[in-house]
């Protein structure tokens, strides 16, 4: 895994593409540390716009897998591809724990039937 593509082009593989517009969910990529990929866990499903995301589990299953980098990566069914405050929110507070654990986080992407938003891409982490 080398780009914010290759994330999504794995992402829009196992997402639901017909629930992709009806509930939000959000998954983790587990890599290790030469970025190829362990996993892809689903964490929480939510709503039509918002979705439940507990810290304590996203870390605890990396740390179970031994992974040594992660991509969040999340929905949105309205099909907008601009991050809300709270997925700001929510990207800067992983990071913050990501530094104690040692855990690296590469990027978090909004995927859309329409396309992708990279944080890292665009300069937001």
């Amino acid at each position: 895994m080398t780009s914010s593509k290759d994330a999504y082009l794995i992402l829009i593989d196992v997402w639901k593409e017909g629930l992709m517009q009806f509930t939000e969910e959000f998954k983790v990529i587990l890599l290790n540390s030469a970025n190829r990929v362990l996993g892809i866990v689903d964490i929480a499903k939510g709503g039509k716009d918002y979705v439940p995301v507990d810290m304590k589990l996203i870390f605890s299953i990396a740390l179970k897998a031994s992974a040594s980098k992660i991509i969040l990566a999340h929905n949105h069914p309205s099909g907008s591809l601009v991050p809300s405050s709270a997925d700001k929110q929510l990207t800067q507070k992983s990071i913050e724990a990501s530094k104690v654990l040692d855990i690296e986080i590469c990027d978090h992407i909004i995927v859309s039937n329409e396309g992708y938003f990279s944080f890292r891409d665009d300069g937001l982490m």
